[in-house]
């Protein structure tokens, strides 16, 4: 399935609030001496909402964001659609198309 990507004005009101979902991570897992799991499982993300208002998209795992961003990737594939996976690749990891 594929899930929308963040243009870069998008990203420079989500980009921050990953940051400080990292941040309060840290400090809920400090405070209550819980491991990363339950710590994600907790804490309520601003940047998955954000993404949400933005893209209509339920993301549930804020870190998965961080690789959501257009400028990541490269073009749409000509055959199959999906991006290149680097805006330098040479061929389409989806279906193999070479450019």
């Amino acid at each position: 399935m594929p899930v929308p990507m963040l243009t870069k004005q998008e990203w420079k009101e989500v980009g921050p609030l990953l940051r400080l979902d990292t941040e309060r991570t840290k400090e809920l897992r400090k405070e209550k001496g819980i491991g990363l799991k339950e710590a994600l499982e907790e804490l309520q993300s601003e940047a998955c909402e954000k993404y949400y208002e933005l893209t209509g998209f339920k993301e549930t795992n804020w870190q998965a964001i961080w690789h959501h961003r257009l400028s990541e990737h490269g073009p749409e594939c000509p055959s199959c659609g999906h991006l290149f996976r680097t805006p330098k690749a040479s061929f389409c990891a989806n279906c193999g198309y070479k450019k």
